[in-house]
């Protein structure tokens, strides 16, 4: 997955099955960003910040495997400001999207690219840390349980979480609350980077939708989102793009529908 002027390298296939796409769990999204805690919504604005356009080509390159996209979407996201730990943070979610094979890589690229900026006397700020301790146990999908019905606006709901319980618990837990759960990062950069990732996955169109229902519950415009696909096809490449646009346009239409 490149720009025009490099050769497409082939996205992987090999896509978790998180369903939070689903249609029916996105019925009260309009209120949703009401109920998020003050810290985590933003003053809508119209555009995005350097900072907020450089998440989306990082994450997408990680998720399509493209280390040398990659490369350069980490040093221009961290002139544009970014943290060591801010690239951190979205390259470890990732493995909730891409799997761990992809995380891992992207986080060795990283730490090249970082190393290599201290050679040649750029000292990146490290960033911030969570702030709290992330809840366990019973806590932890507690958490979690809470701040997926946030992001969604209700409780998530679908046929393939009574098919298969597992991968429900897995997504309260492990998603939502042991990575949301990390507050060093705020929710809107994680949507960012979800809608990034998601972009560059075949196959992930209803997920994709949703999350960009999840991105306007935290704050982001529409106008903002549109931003994405610009960074998309000015980034990484058409195909991606036309992923993020087709499913933004989904978003908007059934919102208007209501």
């Amino acid at each position: 997955m490149m720009n025009s002027t490099r050769h497409a390298k082939p996205l992987s296939h090999a896509v978790v099955g998180l369903a939070l796409g689903m249609v029916t769990a996105m019925s009260h999204s309009t209120t949703a960003a009401q109920t998020l805690p003050t810290a985590q919504r933003e003053s809508a604005v119209e555009t995005l910040s350097a900072r907020q356009q450089a998440i989306v080509p990082i994450a997408a390159f990680g998720a399509a495997g493209d280390m040398a996209g990659l490369h350069t979407a980490l040093n221009e996201g961290l002139d544009a400001g970014l943290t060591v730990n801010d690239a951190k943070e979205v390259l470890t979610q990732l493995y909730a999207y891409a799997g761990f094979p992809r995380s891992l890589n992207a986080l060795n690229e990283l730490m090249k690219v970082v190393e290599t900026r201290k050679q040649h006397g750029v000292q990146d700020e490290e960033g911030k840390t969570p702030a709290r301790a992330i809840p366990k146990g019973d806590a932890l999908l507690a958490a979690g349980t809470a701040n997926q019905t946030r992001l969604i606006g209700g409780p998530a709901k679908g046929a393939v979480y009574e098919f298969a319980p597992a991968v429900d618990q897995y997504l309260k837990a492990h998603l939502f609350g042991a990575i949301f759960e990390r507050d060093n990062l705020d929710w809107q950069s994680r949507e960012l980077a979800t809608v990034g990732m998601l972009s560059a996955l075949p196959g992930a169109d209803a997920q994709l939708q949703a999350h960009f229902g999840f991105s306007m519950n935290v704050g982001l415009t529409a106008a903002q989102l549109s931003q994405v696909e610009q960074v998309l096809a000015d980034k990484v490449d058409s195909k991606a793009a036309k992923q993020a646009r087709d499913a933004l346009s989904r978003q908007l239409a059934s919102r208007v529908n209501r």
